[in-house]
């Protein structure tokens, strides 16, 4: 049975964080898929719920050349699937969505939700981490910006402060020659969280970039990792190395989806077949 609360729907964004501050245990509500699990289980108090569809900046989706992809808020994650111009600019995130859940989950279920749950093994992160996308806040003292990197602050915990929400999430323009692809590995294909996923990209300067989630308390992106893969060049011999390297980068746990020991394995087998796709070579 789901909780009693107060609904409202603002129409501009300035009366959404408002009300989001002066009202306590309120809610924001775009997709709802996650959401409305906790409120049918009575695992939040929410005593408010905000809905956010109506705001024109949450429907915003929209590639400008040359500066890049605007996600807004209320977009659901069944039009980045759709995208012909995330698949060809942006492949990490258009894998990461085509296998996020269901077909119908992903009609209701919104990218910037996905980042907002915060959980340790959600699919988007990754990808979203190597792309250096940058999170849009909106509060009462105006719209602030943050690294996704910087975003996660720890199990279904974000940065995000009372009468604040996200209204939406930008990827810069990848550039000519980018290269990406996200791979995971669960129990069950679809409906399942990831047991490990990783999305691996090279940049047009040669520069990889890796973002990992269901590792370690929030998604990461594995900046020292990085570094030690960049200084010794990209190459077969790299790569058989950093699936070992990883293993020292991450900090996974057991739980009912996998063993921690699993994991460790899993995530160097998907960074080496995710680095190895994208040079052109054979696992």
């Amino acid at each position: 049975m789901l909780s009693r609360f107060k609904y409202f729907k603002p129409h501009n964004l300035n009366e959404a964080v408002q009300y989001l501050e002066q009202e306590e245990n309120s809610y924001a509500l775009a997709g709802g898929t996650d959401l409305m699990i906790l409120l049918r289980r009575n695992l939040v108090n929410a005593e408010h719920i905000v809905d956010i569809k109506a705001l024109p900046e949450a429907a915003v989706f929209e590639y400008i050349e040359g500066s890049g992809l605007t996600i807004g808020a209320a977009v659901v994650v069944n039009r980045v699937v759709d995208s012909d111009i995330v698949k060809a600019k942006y492949p990490a995130l258009h894998n990461a969505a085509a296998a996020l859940a269901s077909f119908q989950l992903r009609n209701r279920a919104t990218v910037v939700g996905n980042i907002c749950n915060a959980s340790p093994g959600a699919d988007l992160p990754p990808s979203l981490l190597v792309y250096d996308a940058m999170i849009n806040i909106a509060g009462t003292q105006g719209v602030r910006q943050v690294p996704i990197h910087q975003f996660f602050t720890g199990v279904k915990r974000t940065v995000l402060q009372r009468g604040e929400l996200v209204v939406s999430v930008e990827l810069p323009e990848p550039g000519e020659g980018d290269k990406s692809v996200y791979l995971r590995q669960a129990r069950l294909r679809g409906h399942d969280l990831a047991t490990v996923g990783v999305a691996t990209r090279i940049k047009p300067d040669g520069k990889v970039a890796i973002g990992i989630c269901a590792v370690a308390p929030t998604p990461l992106r594995l900046f020292a990792l990085e570094d030690q893969i960049n200084e010794r060049g990209l190459s077969q011999q790299t790569v058989e190395w950093a699936a070992e390297e990883i293993k020292e980068h991450i900090r996974p746990i057991t739980d009912v989806r996998s063993s921690a020991a699993y994991r460790l394995q899993m995530a160097g087998v998907l960074l080496k077949r995710g680095l190895l796709e994208l040079i052109g070579k054979e696992d």
